[in-house]
């Protein structure tokens, strides 16, 4: 079959092979046949080494498809039954997942899926992303993974549901937790941040602001929910204008950058909330003073996978996609088959691109 690989790190181009196989199935396995995988900007971190991963690996990590074969002691998906893939599922059983109501933190589900490695190309082992690997046709993952829903939600709207909607909405709706009436700050007009727009206003937030380098971005923006829409130069100008300078109820940082986490921290009023949203590298750090700490009493929290359990979460935000609160279909704004994918890379992040969507 075919599938696009990831043969070296830092690299602008991914191999599209047509000789990748399937390991055998297991117990406690899902096969699925990729109907469609989102392109996301977490890929391209992968590519440029910001997001740690060996090569050889199929890339992708947001895909939805059609269940083709189950493993022994699988009774949740049968084949036939629609999926999305999580790339960070929750095991059921650890203390994250029954005791914490965190069970997007699971470790257990994320080093199963770490330590699963799908594809074979000869007697070489190909590792994936995340144990996904949805820039392939078709995909084995352990069973926890495999999140069946209505036979009636478009696939290709499903496919974004698996990364990009969970982490942009559940960050507003789980881990920021915005508030009805409130002012809220979306640094990064991306796909997640377009998401997390979205999300904000499904929570009832009285006025959005997106920020963003490109004015591309900041039109579809205002069209996915945002009230005002500014470049980085103008952004001080619109907080006094919403909130009387004092700084918004809360920020979410979209984007990955120490700089820009920092920003989110400023811009949020005392006793507000930050929310880092964005993976950034690792070496990369921001600093806060002990004092500004405790006298601004703002809370500060990382955002993983949306806060979600994706077991309830992935058919929540399909009902309010259903109900038209949440128009996923827009944020499909470019479809590509999987030999276009260098291409497809190479628009990752520009200024009209909100998200691509292979169709297998």
């Amino acid at each position: 079959m075919l599938a696009a690989i990831l043969m070296e790190t830092p690299t602008e181009e991914l191999l599209v092979a047509d000789d990748v196989t399937l390991r055998d199935l297991g117990p406690g396995d899902v096969q699925v046949k990729v109907a469609h995988s989102g392109v996301c900007h977490s890929d391209l971190s992968t590519m440029n080494g910001t997001i740690p991963l060996q090569p050889p690996a199929v890339l992708g990590h947001e895909g939805a498809g059609v269940v083709t074969a189950v493993g022994d002691g699988v009774t949740h998906v049968a084949p036939g039954d629609h999926v999305i893939i999580a790339f960070s599922p929750p095991c059921g059983t650890c203390p994250y997942c029954t005791g914490r109501g965190q069970p997007n933190l699971c470790m257990n589900g994320m080093g199963a899926m770490f330590m699963n490695q799908q594809f074979r190309r000869g007697d070489t082992v190909i590792g994936s992303m995340t144990g996904c690997g949805t820039f392939a046709e078709e995909t084995i993952v352990p069973a926890m993974a495999a999140v069946k829903i209505d036979d009636d939600v478009p696939l290709d709207v499903a496919a974004l549901v698996g990364c990009g909607v969970t982490t942009g909405v559940g960050a507003a709706l789980n881990t920021a937790k915005v508030t009805p009436g409130s002012s809220v700050l979306v640094i990064g007009a991306g796909g997640v941040g377009v998401a997390a727009i979205q999300g904000a206003k499904v929570a009832g937030a009285a006025e959005i602001v997106a920020v963003d380098l490109h004015e591309g971005k900041l039109d579809r923006a205002k069209a996915f929910g945002a009230t005002h829409g500014v470049l980085p130069e103008d952004l001080e100008a619109v907080k006094a204008e919403v909130t009387g300078g004092e700084g918004f109820d809360f920020s979410l940082e979209c984007i990955g950058m120490a700089t820009t986490m920092r920003q989110a921290f400023d811009m949020t009023r005392r006793g507000g909330t930050a929310c880092v949203v964005g993976v950034g590298r690792a070496e990369e750090t921001f600093e806060l003073s002990a004092f500004e700490m405790f006298l601004s009493e703002k809370t500060l929290v990382g955002s993983m996978y949306g806060g979600a359990d994706v077991r309830t979460d992935f058919n929540r935000f399909l009902r309010l996609y259903k109900s038209g609160r949440l128009d996923l279909e827009g944020m499909i704004t470019r479809r590509i088959r999987i030999d276009e994918i260098n291409d497809a890379m190479g628009c990752v992040g520009d200024a009209d691109v909100i998200r691509q969507v292979i169709d297998f």
